[in-house]
């Protein structure tokens, strides 16, 4: 059993259909939710996020999906059947991560969010139709976003990766207007924002507990054909920050890998740095972080 986390008590989820789908924001499915932790876990349609939906329905936990659209929501609900729902939203633009805020809260409230949605490097820069870079949109934005829009929740997990120990922080052009394209190096600069962005908001709100994790090379499609590392590893650091009460996950502020607590890139603990990050995302959104 979990504990510092708020438990609901039998009762019976509603039965909704999908509502036709097309361009509805909230899949819910009936199921029961017995004691255990409420957990949203985004980009859970497949990949890392999806075995880690399915772990946590698996021990018995109250999860909602989230999937970009309605057709990837069904796929979804399919592959993790004992989820509660599934709440859709695009998190590459600014509407499609405040749709996912609301059609989430609809199914809500939460113990856990896990920031797990994220792509990968791209060959050329990708702006999305609010004119962002994609991969700083989804990556950072996204996560950012929705916990400035959400109620925060007693644990947040946000997915980092090895690679933000090459990150660099140049907050002069997140959105890499002025530099010549670099996929890797976009990649990985907002795999080290997304560290600043679990340690800031553990710093700022203690009574929670908020930490990054590197899951790993894992065999995913945005893994990649020389992945090296199995799914279900990739999945276990973030179920066990979420619901254990082991006393090593009862931490906040810090990065793991496979539940070991390391040392990340110097440029995430730079407080400084942290509150640039914060304002440029607010900046950008049009959203501060709550308080």
């Amino acid at each position: 059993m979990c504990v510092n986390i708020r438990f609901f008590g039998c009762r019976q989820l509603p039965s909704v259909a999908a509502r036709d789908v097309g361009c509805q924001s909230v899949v819910r499915h009936e199921g029961n939710v017995c004691g255990m932790a409420s957990i949203f876990v985004t980009g859970s349609s497949d990949g890392i996020g999806q075995e880690t939906a399915r772990r946590l329905v698996s021990d018995g936990h109250r999860v909602v999906l989230h999937a970009r659209d309605d057709a990837r929501a069904k796929d979804a609900a399919a592959a993790v059947p004992g989820a509660a729902g599934v709440a859709v939203g695009d998190l590459s633009v600014i509407h499609g991560i405040r749709q996912a805020a609301d059609s989430a809260g609809e199914l809500g409230p939460y113990d856990v969010v896990i920031h797990n949605a994220g792509v990968g490097s791209a060959p050329a820069r990708h702006p999305t139709p609010d004119s962002f870079e994609r991969i700083f949109a989804v990556n950072v934005l996204g996560p950012y976003l929705l916990t400035a829009l959400m109620p925060l929740p007693e644990r947040l997990v946000y997915l980092s990766s090895g690679l933000e120990s090459a990150g660099r922080v140049n907050l002069a052009d997140l959105q890499w207007e002025r530099r010549p394209w670099n996929g890797f190096q976009a990649y990985s600069d907002s795999k080290l924002y997304d560290v600043l962005l679990a340690f800031a908001v553990a710093r700022r709100y203690p009574r929670l507990r908020s930490n990054a994790v590197d899951p790993g090379w894992i065999k995913t499609k945005l893994g990649g054909a020389g992945a090296t590392d199995e799914l279900p590893i990739g999945a276990d650091t973030q179920v066990w920050l979420a619901t254990s009460d082991e006393p090593a996950a009862l931490v906040t502020g810090r990065y793991f890998k496979w539940r070991e607590d390391l040392r990340a890139n110097p440029a995430a603990y730079d407080i400084d740095q942290q509150e640039a990050l914060l304002a440029a995302c607010a900046s950008l959104t049009g959203t501060q972080l709550p308080g």
